[in-house]
């Protein structure tokens, strides 16, 4: 198969969808890999690493995406790439479909066989393709809340762990996921006081039995989670229902009760985030002010930290890259179900009801298509 890794173009982002060391996986079996001059630069990968590892640089996106059969990205394609996509083409990205119409109707219109890597799922219901980057993103949005908590960034001056005589910063966690338990071990690390609210009781046992108590939980409950917000300096959103947009649990009320200078952390927005307030920011212009609380609304927050996020990326979606291009993308989503999951269009079909129910498109059922 020949396979084309174009330079990600959405703003400051620098990761890059393969390393060397994937390209060596891929030629090795026999596959082609075309890389867009400079793509790995971002993250500290030069053209001749690449081209030492057996891929060919290619000078434009346009060629690359013109000639490849699959395309194999970080981020979702922006608008100035939906003319590039080709009928039948295969694309392996993160896509976040249920928050974004416009891509959605692009990827009908061009009929690209879409595969997410946020829905693929296994079993056991993990998803192994946004894990390494919900790590990522959680242990960097610690950081990031942090930062913001400084005056000179508009935040209310705590800083987290205090100091002898004074109280530590007060930090509220929604979600218990990997971002939010990631998250809540850096936070709590720091020496924050940081509660994490969620609904699945195991989750939350599991959560304070690993860290000794130190992180604690409580049942996310909309009272529960507005009261919280009220003594909070800083939250995280870390809610993630798979492949569908994600649900508001912050209202512009609470916000509006909450300390001058607090910091909210919407590490959900490529969902469409879960405070009611949320837009898309860039690494560029970060932050927005709610009240007098200011918002961090970052859509590719690992992108500020290319290098650990590339390989950390490619670790995980290497194996599946390999399965479809030795295979083919059915024959593919037939041996790993897990891959099938995240099967979103085909063909000019919708294959994910969270996609459908999202824009009130027709929904296709994917165990048809593969049978």
């Amino acid at each position: 198969m020949l396979i084309g890794v174009p330079t990600e173009i959405k703003n400051n982002e620098f990761r890059v969808a393969i390393t060397p060391v994937g390209v060596n996986e891929l030629t090795n079996r026999g596959h082609e890999v075309m890389v867009q001059a400079g793509a790995g630069l971002g993250s500290s990968i030069t053209d001749e690493e690449y081209q030492n590892a057996g891929a060919t640089i290619i000078p434009t996106a346009e060629e690359v995406w013109t000639k490849a059969e699959m395309i194999i990205k970080v981020k979702e394609p922006i608008a100035s790439e939906y003319e590039l996509m080709q009928e039948g083409q295969i694309l392996f990205t993160y896509l976040h479909l249920a928050a974004d119409k416009p891509l959605t109707d692009a990827l009908i219109e061009r009929k690209v066989t879409s595969i997410a890597y946020e829905t693929v799922q296994l079993p056991d219901r993990s998803l192994p393709l946004l894990a390494p980057m919900s790590e990522v993103a959680g242990r960097l949005s610690a950081q990031v809340a942090a930062n913001l908590m400084m005056k000179n960034n508009g935040g209310g001056g705590v800083l987290f762990g205090g100091t002898t005589g004074t109280r530590p910063a007060n930090v509220v966690v929604l979600g218990g996921g990997t971002v939010g338990f990631e998250s809540a071990r850096i936070i709590s690390g720091m020496g924050a006081r940081v509660t994490v609210f969620d609904i699945n009781i195991p989750r939350m046992s599991y959560i304070e039995h690993v860290t000794n108590g130190r992180v604690q939980t409580q049942y996310s409950a909309e009272l529960a989670v507005r009261e919280a917000l009220k003594d909070a300096d800083a939250v995280i959103g870390s809610v993630l229902v798979p492949g569908a947009r994600t649900p508001h649990l912050v209202t512009n009320d609470m916000v509006a009760e909450m300390k001058p200078g607090s910091a909210l952390v919407d590490v959900a927005i490529d969902q469409g985030g879960c405070f009611e307030d949320s837009h898309p920011t860039t690494h560029d212009d970060p932050t927005f002010q709610v009240h007098n609380s200011v918002f961090y609304c970052v859509a590719n927050m690992p992108g500020a930290v290319p290098n650990t996020a590339t390989y950390g990326l490619t670790n995980a979606t290497m194996r599946y890259c390999i399965e479809i291009a030795n295979n083919g993308w059915k024959a593919a989503c037939q041996r790993r179900p897990e891959l099938a999951k995240g099967l979103t269009t085909h063909d000019g079909k919708v294959y994910v009801a969270a996609v459908s129910d999202a824009f009130d498109l027709p929904h296709e059922d994917v165990d048809a298509l593969l049978a």
